[in-house]
């Protein structure tokens, strides 16, 4: 059942269309990661649902309430934002119990939400402390803290990890997920980041120049993406343009080469094509460049990723990436000519070009 419902969400700002035709349905304890490149509408499709930018048409409703047209603080919205925006001369205290003060929520009822929520977010020795004696990650939590002292019927959170480093962003994305589910709210999460998007979502929503493009759950958007754009930004692929030579067996001819892929339906002999090649499942043949699926040429780079190695590849006109154990790439080094072979189950077709 819906708990937050988009229908034909749209915003211009000028002649610069920032969202169009958006629609979407988000279940009451589900998280969503919106994820696109930079300016594709994510943070102007949140800001909508906030309340922060009206939209031009569309609807929202929130719980069965159409809140179209209803201002930013009657909502019961939470926002997270990216710099935080945590009143600097108010204490952590303060700052968390801010929005229920100004709704006029009782003295002793904003005390028992601060406590609560200092103990969710793992702070209640910080409680006096200022923003600027606490680390960047501790603000993030004051922050999220803050935005669910409310009791919000939804969370948003516009890219809040953008500012910290790597190992935090890890730790402290983990620690929104295990708040989400343990508060059991309805959550959108704005990120340009592949990686905490798979991580931290229910479903995956991926956007383009303000449209929806796809949507799914992270095994479905980085296993079998739905078109060449998705393959391109979810994880490591090779995308080839082709066209189809047959499809009993299904076979593509994609410049100098004919790859095998897994079955073709409802795609005719003739058609443009992309055929999607994950970087993971190319591997260094043994039996020579003879067999189906199969390309030569010299390794061009190499990039060490820890347990895997990121090999590029110079093969019938166009560069191949691999990413293999690094055991395995280490037996092989710039300027060797390897042969790479992918399976055909591991080769699919989307229509369209790349």
């Amino acid at each position: 059942m819906a708990y937050l419902e988009i229908e034909k969400l749209g915003k211009r700002f000028g002649s610069v269309v920032a969202v169009s035709d958006f629609n979407l349905d988000v279940g009451p304890a589900e998280m969503i990661a919106f994820l696109g490149p930079s300016g594709c509408g994510k943070s102007t499709t949140l800001r909508m649902i906030a309340g922060l930018d009206v939209p031009d048409n569309g609807r929202i409703r929130l719980d069965g309430e159409d809140v179209t047209a209803t201002p930013p603080h009657k909502r019961r919205t939470g926002m997270v934002f990216q710099d935080y925006a945590l009143f600097p001369n108010m204490t952590v205290a303060e700052n968390i119990q801010f929005g229920p003060m100004i709704s006029g929520v009782p003295a002793a009822e904003r005390a028992r939400r601060v406590d609560a929520l200092a103990e969710l977010i793992a702070l209640q020795d910080a409680l006096k402390r200022y923003p600027h004696q606490l680390s960047g990650g501790q603000r993030q939590r004051v922050a999220l803290a803050r935005a669910l002292a409310t009791e919000p019927r939804v969370l948003l959170l516009d890219e809040p990890l953008s500012a910290l480093d790597a190992p935090i962003r890890a730790s402290l994305g983990a620690e929104i997920r295990r708040i989400q589910q343990q508060i059991r709210i309805a959550a959108i999460y704005v990120t340009h980041d592949q990686e905490e998007a798979l991580a931290l979502a229910d479903r995956v929503v991926i956007m383009q120049e303000g449209r929806i493009r796809e949507v799914g759950t992270p095994e479905q958007i980085y296993k079998r993406p739905q078109s060449a754009f998705t393959a391109a930004f979810v994880g490591s692929n090779n995308i080839l343009a082709g066209e189809v030579v047959s499809n009993a067996p299904a076979a593509v001819r994609c410049g100098e080469s004919v790859l095998h892929c897994a079955r073709l339906e409802n795609v005719n002999a003739g058609a443009s094509v992309s055929v999607i090649v994950p970087a993971e499942h190319l591997r260094v043949a043994t039996g020579g460049a003879t067999a189906i699926n199969t390309v030569s040429g010299p390794i061009t780079l190499k990039t060490f990723h820890g347990p895997l190695t990121r090999i590029e590849v110079s093969a019938s006109g166009r560069r191949w990436i691999a990413l293999m154990p690094s055991a395995v790439a280490a037996a092989h080094a710039v300027g060797d000519v390897i042969t790479l072979s992918v399976a055909p189950e591991h080769c699919y077709v989307v229509e369209g070009d790349s």
